[in-house]
């Protein structure tokens, strides 16, 4: 009998304050018979030193902890542009794992492989084979072609059928996902799984198929524990997880999470973009100048006449002087890119009044996922659009034509969250790509408040 040890990790989300401790269990762990994946999302932008490096640091910590493999999960995938995401993984020590993403002409991109192969020193053969969340209509304005599992799975499994002893997949597709992939692909030994942060402290057996996840943040290691037979055939599959928080503490790791964020901090701080004349205070309500700014650029970025953003993105206040890429990193950390939407006059004051009825609820509300780094959703606030009392609505200071098509320019988490369905319902809707909204407000203050 053989034993195999998998470690696996996902959605990290560049939690560096767990990373010590992880990475030390990870290499403690090394062994011939041992092998480490990724699943995804293991770089996050929130994060000053990954957003000054653009995620390079994520895949040199990969690097040292010595992966075996990792596939993506959609912040690697949304939160790059094309040629970044492209050269993410030039100096990665570890294969990626993706069988679905493409280039928009069909060809795989350079650095991903449908299947990774690895054998044991007794002859053991692995097949590692990844996929991500697709998100269709956000990965196509990023020059990606992404295909569902369905389209690809079948093939790729008739293709690599009796190349291995044990069928690994990294799946960041989330939990309920894995269950039907586990019950209907019975060729799937092992489901490495994440992007909705599940946790299985034991796995879950689902058929044939054992399924593990990690949670999130790198909170948890996972570990599974595989026997196979003198003829290479799988005989026990059993999973554990291990909270980081119990490992030991080293002297030197409060030292060093505090580095990477006064790296990221002062390699951001270097890059000044406008130099503000006066502050840009922020209201949680009512008139706000830095909101305001944020609306300008958005409809001078959307080429509309109307903006809403909400007022939680912003997470401070922009002082007097120069402004620079830290300073937008700090008040808008989300990972968000521009929604335009384009309406008839009916269903936009519908949306107008959608977001009216939803108005003091929101300004309270505790937002989570969908891109949003914050906390409070925050009150919405409009330019180009203006409600009467009598819920008369008007656009660029004309009263609204019912018949007629207006745009407006949002946020993409808008199109995600539920609180303004008129607009996935109603809405023709198009994704800006590749600026974060930080990018598209540090460009306006560039361009109204120059350096020089």
């Amino acid at each position: 009998m053989e034993t195999i040890t998998l470690l696996h990790t996902n959605d990290l989300h560049s939690h560096f304050e767990h990373w010590p401790k992880l990475a030390r269990y990870l290499s403690a762990q090394q062994g011939p018979n041992v092998f480490t994946f990724d699943d995804g999302d293991a770089m996050d932008r929130a994060h000053p030193l990954t957003e000054a490096t653009d995620g390079y640091v994520n895949v040199t910590m990969l690097n040292q902890a010595h992966y075996t493999a990792a596939t993506i999960g959609n912040n690697e995938g949304l939160g790059n542009s094309h040629d970044q995401l492209a050269h993410l993984y030039d100096t990665a020590q570890f294969p990626v794992a993706l069988a679905n993403l493409f280039e928009p002409d069909g060809t795989r991109p350079a650095f991903a492989q449908p299947v990774v192969y690895r054998t044991t020193p007794a002859g053991t053969r692995l097949a590692i084979i990844g996929f991500t969340a697709p998100y269709f209509s956000t990965y196509a304005p990023n020059g990606w072609l992404v295909r569902p599992v369905a389209a690809v799975l079948p093939e790729l499994l008739a293709t690599i059928g009796g190349t291995y002893d044990v069928l690994i997949m990294l799946s960041h597709l989330g939990l309920p996902a894995d269950r039907y992939l586990a019950t209907h692909y019975p060729q799937l030994d092992v489901i490495i799984g994440g992007h909705t942060h599940h946790l299985l402290p034991t796995g879950e057996q689902v058929d044939h198929t054992l399924l593990t996840a990690a949670g999130r943040y790198g909170e948890y290691v996972g570990q599974i524990t595989l026997t196979v037979d003198a003829t290479h055939r799988l005989v026990t599959a059993r999973a554990q997880t291990q909270a980081v928080a119990a490992l030991p503490e080293a002297p030197a790791d409060a030292a060093a999470i505090d580095a990477w964020q006064q790296q990221g901090v002062a390699q951001l701080a270097a890059q000044p973009v406008a130099r503000l004349p006066h502050a840009l205070a922020l209201a949680d309500s009512g008139p706000s100048p830095l909101v305001a700014c944020g609306l300008r650029a958005l409809q001078a970025a959307g080429a509309t006449p109307a903006a809403m953003l909400n007022t939680g993105l912003f997470l401070g206040d922009l002082p007097a002087g120069v402004v620079t890429r830290a300073d937008l990193h700090r008040i808008l950390p989300h990972p968000m890119h521009l929604l335009v939407t384009q309406l008839s006059g009916a269903d936009l004051w519908r949306l107008m009044m959608e977001i009216q009825k939803n108005r003091a609820f929101l300004r309270h509300f505790r937002m989570v996922g969908m891109n949003f780094r914050g906390v409070r959703f925050g009150d919405v606030q409009l330019a180009g659009l203006t409600l009467t009392a009598k819920n008369q609505v008007r656009y660029a200071g004309v009263p609204l034509d019912f018949d007629r098509q207006y745009t407006l320019t949002g946020v993409d988490t808008y199109l995600f969250a539920p609180f303004f369905p008129t607009l996935e319902i109603a809405g023709v809707n198009r994704f800006l790509f590749p600026q974060l909204l930080r990018a598209v407000v540090g460009a306006d203050l560039a361009a109204h408040y120059p350096l020089e």
